[in-house]
């Protein structure tokens, strides 16, 4: 793992990759400042009348709209990332593993979305269910932390190495393949969760890890 962590990482300047991360992130952002803009009407109007309502919309939505995009933004940009998550896979195979490449199936469109919306429905609901947990925990110090890893390296190791199964293994496989990796999808899961927690190393955090799940796709599913 720790290999294929620093072989995406030299991939990180290839001119495909620099554009799924520059489109993803436009889009991902994107997503937040339409939320946050139609948050600010929303309670633009519901305080209509209000003495300087403009004022306190403006303020409860830039609140919120950070609130959400510390919370939400790894279920948000996973999402975005998997509609151009061939483009990373294939820049990946085509340096590695060429003669893989060749047998790849493109993923259509409405799966990928697809597998994006379950991605972020998965994200959500799994911490919204651990939620209580991660509160009783809390005066542990390190109880919330440890629990809150442990969740999400497992949603996320499962949607980084779907990204890449889906190019390669039809769906009945699917089940399979990931009882035999769920100990290095886990693996995965793990390095790409402590790559989301960390400002501005978020940013990079989905297209490592769907370089690094390639690695791990091609070096486990023989």
């Amino acid at each position: 793992m720790v290999t294929a962590f620093f072989l995406s990482l030299g991939q990180l300047g290839d001119p495909s990759v620099r554009g799924v991360l520059l489109r993803s992130l436009t889009i991902t952002l994107a997503i937040f400042v339409l939320a946050g803009a139609a948050l600010w009407w929303g309670i633009d109007r519901a305080l209509a009348g209000w003495t300087w309502h403009g004022a306190l919309a403006g303020v409860a939505a830039t609140l919120a709209t950070v609130l959400a995009l510390w919370l939400l933004f790894r279920a948000v940009a996973m999402l975005v990332v998997g509609l151009f998550a061939d483009t990373i896979v294939a820049a990946v195979e085509a340096r590695h593993y060429p003669d893989r490449l060749r047998t790849a199936r493109a993923v259509p469109l409405h799966r990928s979305v697809a597998m994006g919306l379950g991605s972020a429905a998965r994200f959500v609901i799994a911490n919204l269910i651990a939620a209580p947990v991660y509160l009783l925990l809390l005066p542990t110090g390190v109880g919330t932390p440890i629990a809150f890893f442990i969740v999400n390296a497992w949603l996320l190791g499962r949607d980084l190495g779907d990204m890449v199964a889906t190019r390669h293994l039809d769906r009945a496989a699917l089940p399979d393949w990931r009882r035999a990796t769920a100990g290095r999808r886990f693996a995965l899961g793990l390095i790409g969760t402590g790559l989301f927690v960390v400002p501005l190393v978020n940013i990079l955090a989905p297209i490592i890890g769907a370089a690094m799940a390639t690695h791990l796709f091609h070096g486990t599913e023989r």
